[in-house]
């Protein structure tokens, strides 16, 4: 199934990702972060992982006064352990989101040209991650892609995007912590807005872990086994 943007694109991409680059090490860490693969195997199923703004601003490790540490590497492993090809990187400082939603697109449509069906695509984005994944469902129109957005959707961010009349295509899953007020809350109003223009399966989990924003900072199965669920439907 092809993928289109919409006639509106991106401003002009400052070096995207490309699909041959390697596995890199991250210079502050003791992972290495598995980035796009050089080649690819359409019956795999791939799960792109956006972190939150805080690996931007401190690398890695980065360490919230509040929430503790941000494990990237356990998520990235979490996640892996189920069987996904995870792609991810570290993103730069004050990364343009909609500049790097582009190179993401790039990323997607590479995939589905070398014959990975749609639905096994998930682009997962925390915080800052699930506003770029807002973008790409956005601007990707095709309903059998696969979105989970966690910590996201403050009010006033759904109300800047529904005044924007910004969509969501494809099959979107929203959860948030009913602790977390500062930086979350809920996507109906931007589902509502979504539903007949290009939406499919949408649902919104509320966790009552109690953690707040802290628990995108850890590989919960709170918020795991959901997404992973999301991103395998059953038959």
């Amino acid at each position: 199934m092809a993928i289109s943007p919409t006639p509106t694109s991106p401003p002009s991409k400052q070096s995207p990702p490309t699909p041959s680059e390697a596995p890199l090490a991250d210079p502050a860490s003791a992972f290495a972060i598995p980035t796009f693969p050089a080649d690819v195997d359409p019956s795999a199923r791939y799960l792109f992982y956006l972190h939150g703004r805080i690996i931007e601003d401190q690398g890695i490790p980065a360490i919230s006064p509040e929430y503790g540490e941000y494990k990237y590497a356990d998520i990235l492993a979490a996640l892996q352990s189920h069987g996904f090809v995870v792609i991810s990187e570290r993103r730069p400082k004050d990364t343009d989101v909609e500049l790097y939603a582009g190179g993401l697109i790039d990323q997607v449509e590479s995939l589905v040209d070398s014959g990975v069906p749609p639905s096994s695509i998930t682009v997962v984005g925390a915080s800052k991650g699930a506003s770029i994944a807002v973008i790409v469902s956005n601007l990707v129109h095709n309903s059998d892609l696969n979105y989970v957005l966690l910590g996201s959707c403050h009010p006033d961010m759904v109300r800047d995007w529904v005044a924007a009349g910004r969509t969501l295509n494809g099959n979107v899953m929203s959860i948030y912590d009913f602790a977390d007020d500062e930086f979350s809350g809920s996507c109906q109003d931007l589902f509502t807005l979504s539903e007949g223009r290009g939406l499919g399966r949408h649902e919104e989990i509320v966790l009552q872990v109690g953690a707040g924003h802290g628990v995108l900072y850890q590989p919960l199965d709170e918020w795991i086994l959901p997404t992973v669920q999301w991103a395998n439907p059953a038959p």
